[in-house]
């Protein structure tokens, strides 16, 4: 029989946040995450759609506060070294970022429904993709000038103005030493021939009337560099599990 054979390595590091909160400067350091006081007027003022983005911070239980229409929930992750699915990636635990918006008159940006609410209603925990109860949550919300045409143009601006937030605290978790990591698990991409093969479909909206998904951008789960699965005319796409685990696909329906 032959032997597997390895296709990618991934080495995930993670590094444990135990608390979040403001200060004169963005940074993480001894586990602390500080938000820059001054990002809410600099991302009201780098779009003239947006009427006022207000980054808040969520502490672990206080769930029972008001919320607009969930857009995303996205880790803070990384590029090391290697593209996605391979190499190494540094991503933060124990925060998540979640994107909310409406417009200034109380219209939810939602397409086939809103998840508006109370948090604590609205939100499962402790599944993958979403926070656990112990976690900080970075609320990142989005008011739009009222009388705009919500289009999928509008939102793909918020999802990239939401990026160039989170790129920020990658470019300092880039720099962070690997060596002290709470964590290090390595992944691989392996062949094994005889073996039974799988495949697991994933299907994503695509009808583009208002919102979209990347594939393969720059950054896990990022906007810049990726592919519109709508522009590429919603053709069928492979992913690896280790491009899959690596934030390949950036799902924003």
């Amino acid at each position: 029989m032959k032997k597997e054979k390895i296709m990618r390595r991934l080495v995930i590091k993670s590094f444990h946040i135990d608390k979040v909160e403001y200060g004169e400067k963005s940074s993480i350091k001894n586990g602390v995450l500080k938000i820059d006081k001054k990002l809410d007027d600099y991302f009201t003022s780098s779009e003239d759609i947006f009427e006022k983005i207000k980054i808040n911070i969520i502490e672990p239980g206080n769930y029972d506060i008001e919320i607009n229409n969930i857009m995303d929930i996205i880790p803070i992750s990384t590029k090391v070294l290697g593209r996605l699915g391979e190499g190494i990636t540094h991503t933060l635990t124990g925060v998540y970022v979640l994107l909310t918006g409406a417009d200034s008159e109380g219209i939810q940006l939602s397409n086939f429904g809103s998840s508006n609410g109370i948090l604590r209603e609205k939100l499962i925990f402790n599944r993958a993709g979403t926070p656990s109860r112990n976690d900080y949550i970075i609320h990142f919300d989005v008011i739009l000038k009222s009388g705009l045409h919500i289009d999928r143009r509008i939102t793909t601006a918020i999802h990239k103005t939401c990026d160039e937030f989170i790129q920020i605290y990658r470019n300092i978790l880039k720099q962070l030493d690997g060596r002290t990591a709470t964590e290090s698990h390595e992944f691989f991409d392996k062949i094994r021939p005889g073996k039974k093969k799988i495949v697991i479909v994933k299907q994503v909206g695509g009808q583009g009337a208002m919102h979209d998904n990347q594939l393969f951008p720059d950054e896990p789960s990022g906007i810049k560099g990726g592919w519109s699965n709508i522009d590429l005319g919603n053709v069928p796409i492979i992913l690896s599990p280790n491009e899959y685990r690596d934030g390949a696909l950036k799902a924003m329906t």
